[in-house]
């Protein structure tokens, strides 16, 4: 008997998004962020998938889902390498990396608690700081700066 390789098979998708280069530790955040809990369309997830660039990597299929630029920013404030798959019938239409913008406005909530806009109607806006690969922001009305780890997406539990 020849040398047999056994894959898992996962159905491709008809139209919707697949994230990319994810990574694996984050993938569960970033279901959160893009409220995919209550999807009503199939949402499959890979983690800890072989990867040549990024060792192992995540991954997040959905049907019938498309994004908003303001959801692919916060993404990108998460998996800044990650790339999206826009499908139509089948075929990749459009596939693009994320960037992060130089500014940040109304995704994030700011970690100090004294800021004025966790007291006021103010939307936060933040500055972002690229260093060494590392997301950071620093607050336009405070000054604080959030690493990516403690950043608090606006309207999600993370």
């Amino acid at each position: 008997m020849g040398n047999t390789e056994k894959q898992l098979k996962v159905n491709a998708i008809k139209n919707g998004t697949v994230l990319d280069h994810l990574p694996s530790d984050q993938v569960f955040r970033i279901m959160d962020i893009l409220d995919l809990y209550s999807s009503p369309h199939p949402v499959t997830v890979g983690i800890n998938l072989d990867s040549r660039s990024m060792g192992k990597k995540g991954i997040i299929k959905m049907s019938g889902r498309f994004f908003r630029d303001e959801e692919l920013n916060a993404l990108a404030l998460i998996a800044p390498n990650a790339s999206v798959n826009i499908i139509r019938d089948f075929e990749v239409i459009e596939k693009r990396r994320l960037t992060i913008p130089e500014t940040i406005c109304s995704i994030v909530r700011c970690i100090n608690p004294m800021c004025v806009t966790n007291h006021e109607n103010v939307d936060t806006r933040f500055r972002t700081i690229i260093k060494g690969g590392e997301v950071s922001l620093r607050c336009e009305y405070c000054e604080k700066v959030t690493d990516s780890r403690n950043m608090k997406i606006a309207g999600s539990k993370s």
